[in-house]
């Protein structure tokens, strides 16, 4: 595991320890622990994003989306199965997870729809009014005349 000395970012800015604490759970993930459910991330507009995860074998009742502390969290638990079935080859995975997606600062939650063995998490991203880049009007104003002298 690697270990990043932050002092000397927090010495010199103030706000910034959510960006430092993110950036440590991105460099101490596991990849092997973190591979199951595969996902993907796509951009449908210009403030407009959606997760989209396969949950192949889960329905709707078995997955849970939560909105806490600036993360969207999604977790699936199956119910308990039928043990009458009798399986050749199991490929499709069930085993219960537990996915993390921390959110950037405006954005929100849309909604959630499962179909197709997919789930999909859309979210949009809101700048409030303050915060949107406006002009400036520049006012003219009109400065002493220049009065021009004739030595005769």
């Amino acid at each position: 595991m690697r270990h990043i000395d932050r002092a000397p970012l927090y010495r010199a800015s103030v706000g910034f320890d959510r960006m430092a604490d993110l950036m440590d759970r991105a460099l101490s993930a596991d990849s092997a622990t973190q591979s199951y459910p595969p996902y993907n991330i796509e951009k449908t507009g210009d403030d407009a994003y959606r997760i989209s995860i396969a949950v192949a074998g889960f329905t709707a009742d078995d997955l849970n989306v939560e909105l806490r502390d600036g993360s969207v969290i999604v977790s699936a638990r199956k119910a308990e199965e039928d043990d009458s079935r009798k399986f050749l080859h199991r490929g499709i995975a069930t085993r219960a997870f537990e996915r993390r997606f921390t959110l950037a600062e405006h954005i929100r939650v849309e909604g959630a729809s499962h179909q197709d063995g997919m789930l999909h998490i859309d979210l949009v991203r809101e700048v409030p009014e303050a915060l949107k880049p406006r002009q400036i009007a520049i006012e003219r104003v009109e400065g002493p005349k220049r009065v021009e002298s004739f030595d005769a």
